[in-house]
């Protein structure tokens, strides 16, 4: 059996060597020690829990909050020939009785979880009869009430420990200030503290901001001098087909992604965007988790975000590949106007909560006292419309009862459908010769996908349409009936979040909103939306020395290539230099494109440093464009 963790990296993933850090703390859960890992987005997270998983009997439990994310890394182990169930509210019955087989009779090495199911008793004592052997907390941010996401389920992962107690526990994370840190490793019983954090700088990344009065013109010029793939980030779903529509119609290829579209619409999106087909994606912040495109030069925030945490995350799904890209947010003094003026919509007061609380009730014909565990398909827009609720209220203080313990939202509306066949191969014959519609699209479904007969397997009923030549809601039609008829099992996609009650339905009256912690949760969340304005107005020190500052890290250098750096240089260059100097390399530039370094050769009258810094001045300016090491003209 394989027991190293190079010969298990290099087996499974081809790598012959660690990221920095990676093998540090692998070693560290080897040895059976709590283990808080603190890697930037694109760090290689997941190989952290992955290779002492797989060094050791047993299955690694791992809790996440995203059914998007968890169904990514499922399926990738799969392809590697590594099993991996998934467990979260979003599931068949029968397709969570199959995954705790394969954990309980050992074929299983990883299953992941959801949070809300560690909020069973049930389910806890299930897990007793599974050989454990870590357990892997991702975005372990949420588990403390200071963290940007808060997840009242993750506080129940100590409770799991109890039954594991000599089972290690990794919590990785790629954003947590120092306080987040110390709760981490409090909430989750570390026995001694112990983290690995590895710098936040990007050394690759420039980070630019700009105030401007018309952010589309600014972002035509970064678009147009910053070549290679981008994403384009903005607040609502409205403005990512607005901006992706005069992308196109100034020539630039791009599409838009949110989370209201279609599943096969958003995942045929992100595959155009992902192969090269589309250049630029505009999103919102759904888009993005779990996507590891190396290759990404440009990432645009045109609003402000929330908190630094997240514009750090977003950020940092630029330029992967370590070759040079940019983080640019553009905003001006309305935006800061409507962040505040959000935040405040998205904390509603208590008694607002409660109304809400109560109107959900009352939606989902639920009595007092019933619905402890219980999920319901949440139509989010029918129900607003029906109690004539503001969507932006309805949401808020959805989200304070998430934050608060009594409901959780689950993203598994975002898994695709799924089916499994329930009878044996004899009887599905017989079944084909007597029933030749449902015969086509069978056939079909056992060419297409394999492994239906073992496991509930990712269907799409618009290729099956399409391949049949029957319409998709007659193979939806069809896949039902044959359920009733215990052919199969069949899951479709719901496109709505599920809503699962954490307690009973209580009285409005019971809910319990603590003043005095209300208040300092919505203080906690103006002194994030405060130091996100503090850097995006501040022009006098380096964006990454102030981004990495505010996780803790206050001894890095300037990086020298973000606007203030940048600034700094050009403006140490007396103006007739630098006139001289730009001047220069437009008429180098006039005929043929040219690399940096054979431009700083042919001015070699100026200090290179003075080039260099009038060059990147250019291709911030838009005067310029950057395509690889070359540059040219517009």
């Amino acid at each position: 059996m394989i027991s190293s963790p190079h010969e298990i990296l290099k087996k499974y993933w081809g790598y012959d060597s660690f990221r920095t850090l990676q093998e540090d703390i692998i070693n560290s859960v080897l040895q059976g020690n709590d283990t808080l890992a603190l890697l930037p987005t694109g760090g290689g997270k997941s190989i952290c829990f992955q290779v002492p998983a797989l060094c050791r009997e047993g299955v690694c439990l791992v809790v996440t909050p995203l059914v998007a994310l968890m169904t990514d890394q499922v399926e990738n182990l799969k392809k590697l020939g590594i099993v991996a169930v998934e467990m979260h509210s979003g599931m068949h019955p029968r397709e969570i009785e199959m995954a705790f087989e394969k954990c309980a009779d050992g074929r299983a090495k990883f299953l992941y979880l959801s949070p809300e199911r560690l909020e069973t008793r049930k389910f806890r004592e299930m897990l007793r009869g599974i050989n454990v052997s870590l357990i892997a907390v991702d975005e372990a941010h949420c588990i403390s009430q200071w963290g940007y996401d808060f997840r009242p389920p993750y506080l129940r992962i100590a409770e799991v420990r109890t039954i594991f107690p000599d089972v290690p526990v990794l919590a990785l994370t790629a954003t947590a200030v120092q306080r987040v840190v110390t709760d981490i490793q409090l909430k989750l019983e570390f026995k001694v503290n112990n983290v690995f954090s590895k710098s936040f700088v990007r050394k690759n990344l420039a980070y630019v901001i700009s105030k401007e009065d018309d952010k589309i013109k600014k972002l035509l010029r970064i678009c147009n001098g910053v070549k290679g793939c981008g994403i384009i980030y903005v607040r609502n779903r409205r403005l990512t087909k607005e901006t992706a529509e005069l992308l196109v119609h100034n020539g630039i290829s791009a599409d838009f992604y949110h989370a209201g579209l279609e599943p096969a619409v958003r995942v045929s999106r992100q595959h155009d965007w992902m192969e090269g087909r589309t250049r630029i994606i505009v999103a919102t912040n759904a888009f993005g988790m779990g996507i590891d495109k190396p290759d990404v030069r440009l990432v645009v925030h045109l609003d402000l975000p929330d908190t630094l945490e997240a514009y750090y995350q977003e950020a940092g799904r630029v330029g992967r590949d370590g070759v040079k890209s940019y983080a640019v947010m553009l905003f001006n003094d309305h935006d800061i106007v409507n962040s505040r003026h959000h935040l405040e919509l998205a904390w509603p007061d208590p008694e607002t909560v409660r109304l809400v609380y109560q109107a959900l009730g009352n939606f989902l014909q639920l009595p007092v006292g019933a619905g402890k565990d219980v999920s319901f398909d949440f139509d989010f827009e029918k129900f607003s419309g029906s109690y004539k609720m503001k969507p932006v209220t309805v949401f808020s203080a959805l989200k304070i009862l998430e934050r608060d313990g009594y409901i959780t939202l689950n993203d598994a509306w975002d898994d695709p459908s799924r089916m499994f066949f329930a009878c044996s191969k004899e009887d599905l014959y017989r079944y084909q010769l007597e029933n030749a519609e449902a015969d086509k699209i069978l056939r079909i479904i056992l060419r297409s996908y394999s492994g239906v007969f073992t496991d509930f397997t990712r269907i799409s009923e618009n290729e099956i349409a399409r391949r049949s030549g029957i319409d998709s809601p007659k193979v939806t039609e069809l896949l039902f009936r044959m359920q009733k008829l215990g052919i199969l099992d069949y899951l479709p996609n719901k496109g709505s979040p599920l809503l699962i009650y954490n307690t009973e339905r209580l009285n409005p009256n019971d809910i319990a909103l603590s003043k005095t912690f209300y208040s300092q949760r919505k203080k906690e969340a103006f002194s994030m939306l405060d130091s996100i304005i503090h850097y995006a107005t501040s022009d006098s020190e380096c964006r990454s020395r102030m981004l990495v500052a505010y996780f803790g890290e206050i001894k890095s250098e300037d990086c020298g290539i973000c606007d203030v750096c940048l600034s700094r240089k050009r403006n140490a260059i007396s103006q007739k230099q630098a006139k001289e100097i730009e001047l220069k390399i437009l008429e180098i530039l006039a005929d043929n494109p040219f690399t940096i370094s054979e431009i700083v050769r042919k001015i070699n009258r100026f200090k290179e440093n003075d080039v260099l810094a009038i060059l990147r001045w250019l291709i911030e300016e838009g005067r310029i464009q950057a395509d690889g090491e070359s540059v040219k003209l517009p």
